[in-house]
């Protein structure tokens, strides 16, 4: 593990968060109190700067706008993000505008309209948790990837939190990274992402692959960022499955 010194990251978020996050070593829930020690949480933690954007400014001045034949959705997100990012050091700020990303991305009232009847409420609610805390991992504009915390690897995650077996567990990945994936969503997920400075890349082909997402910034280099996530995924996933408080079906 790569990490730097730095303190504990605290935040209270709208929602309360399943407690049985804790379970994940560094991580502590208290109802809407989220504590993380960085050292015991991620896998690697070279980096405590992040790109964020004012959520309301997404909501107001970039979520209606609409591409044209000359300036496409992500040239749209693009020309935001040099307008009004912002560098933070405040972790709880990016997990704060994680939350309301992922609250308006994963919102229940999809549900009625994707023809899963599978996935409930209840599933949205996990996937708004998990990808909030996903938010602290970054990539650089070199393509390497500087933190790596549990949420990477989203099935193994999620199955150790939720009790949720291999299927369920994958089910839900295919609904975060690309079982929703029609244009109408593709366009919501790379306006609303501009407020955490980038776009919602995956190293995932598919569910068995678990490779994760991540927002990387715009001009990441995808073929060193393919190549690093290659060389340790598979040790780390073993230690997040290492956690599973009893064996899924």
């Amino acid at each position: 593990m790569t990490t730097i010194d730095t303190k504990a990251i605290t935040v209270e978020l709208p929602q309360a968060f399943d407690e049985r996050w804790s379970r994940l070593p560094g991580i502590q829930v208290d109802g809407r109190r989220i504590r993380i020690d960085p050292a015991e949480y991620f896998f690697r933690f070279e980096s405590n700067t992040w790109l964020v954007a004012d959520w309301e400014l997404v909501k107001s001045q970039l979520l209606d706008v609409q591409e044209t034949t000359e300036s496409a959705v992500e040239q749209l997100a693009l020309d935001f993000i040099k307008a009004h990012g912002e560098s933070t050091s405040d972790a709880a700020r990016v997990l704060s505008t994680a939350y309301e990303v992922y609250a308006y991305l994963f919102r229940d009232d999809h549900l009625d309209r994707l023809g899963l009847p599978q996935i409930t409420a209840d599933h949205l609610r996990m996937l708004r948790e998990a990808a909030t805390l996903m938010a602290l991992n970054k990539v650089e504009l070199d393509g390497h990837i500087s933190n790596v915390g549990p949420c990477w690897f989203f099935p193994a995650a999620t199955s150790v939190v939720f009790d949720l077996d291999d299927d369920m567990g994958g089910m839900l990945d295919e609904v975060y990274h690309g079982g929703w994936f029609n244009e109408h969503r593709r366009i919501e997920s790379i306006k609303a992402h501009a407020a955490l400075g980038g776009r919602l890349v995956h190293g995932c082909q598919s569910v068995p692959d678990q490779s994760g997402g991540v927002v990387a910034p715009y001009g990441a280099s995808m073929a060193n960022f393919r190549d690093d996530l290659a060389a340790f995924k598979a040790g780390w996933i073993e230690q997040v499955y290492a956690h599973r408080v009893t064996p899924a079906a």
